[in-house]
Formats: C-alpha cells, structure tokens, sequence
C-alpha cells in the first residue's frame, strides 16, 4: 500500500472523492448504455444481413462510449493518486489503507454515508466491516507527516 491515513485525514478527503464517485457512477451507465447501443446495431446488422443502417446512430454511440470511458478513466486516476481504493464503482466504496496495531487495514466509506464508521481487514472485504471504535482510534497509524 503506497500511502496511510489517519481517519481525520480520510475524512477530509470525502469532500473531494464523493463528487468524483458520483460522475464516476454516471461515466460507466453512460459506457454501458453506449455499448448496449452498439451491440443492438450490431445485431441488427446481422439479422438484417448487412442491410443500410443508420450510420449517425452508430457514430454517435461510439462517440458516447468513447468519451465516457476518457472520462471514467480519469476519474479512477484521480481517486486512486489521492491514495483510495476504489472498491465498488457501482455503491460508491471505497477503501482508505491504514494501519491497526502492525496490521495493513481499510478505513471503509460508501457513499451516502456521512462519514467513514467502519474498518475492516485487507483480506475480509465489505461484509468484514466492524465499526470504529475508541480502541480503533487510539491504535490506528496514517504515515507519519514530515
């Protein structure tokens, strides 16, 4: 894991994370919609064996596919160089690495909620979640600021 946070500093950055996962979400039902679109055509092509087709529908929906898939990818990089793991584009999780008494742990966030309640294990995922509590403050490491 490149970088540790304290929960204080993961906090302050759902500021700036909620409104990219939100575009994020947005992005990929723009791809998937686009692509949906793209292989309809493509089966029309088939089953009507090559007859003319509407090119601008084509052009268009790859056009769509295209630029939401730039633009998802770049919402991932931005994410990802704050130093989160994006978990689950579809919910909004996503992982803020920490460490718990010598352990590599997630601080866990999903979107919707107010602020980060929940850690859990590299290893156990979203449904390992346990709430923070006052031993988890006190132990808890982010990288030592310098």
């Amino acid at each position: 894991m490149s970088k540790r946070f304290t929960l204080s500093e993961a906090e302050s950055l759902i500021p700036q994370v909620e409104p990219l996962l939100r575009e994020g979400i947005a992005m990929k039902a723009e791809f998937q919609a686009a692509e949906r679109a793209l292989q309809s055509i493509n089966e029309r092509i088939i089953f009507a064996g090559g007859m003319l087709m509407d090119r601008t529908t084509a052009i268009e929906a790859r056009s769509r596919r295209e630029v939401s898939s730039a633009r998802l990818k770049s919402i991932v990089h931005q994410v990802q160089d704050l130093g989160c793991v994006i978990k689950d584009l579809d919910i909004g999780l996503i992982d803020f690495p920490t460490e718990f008494g010598g352990t590599e742990v997630y601080l866990c966030w999903k979107l919707g909620e107010e602020g980060i309640g929940f850690w859990h294990g590299v290893e156990e995922g979203f449904r390992g979640r346990k709430a923070i509590d006052d031993d988890f403050r006190r132990r808890h490491r982010g990288d030592p600021t310098h």
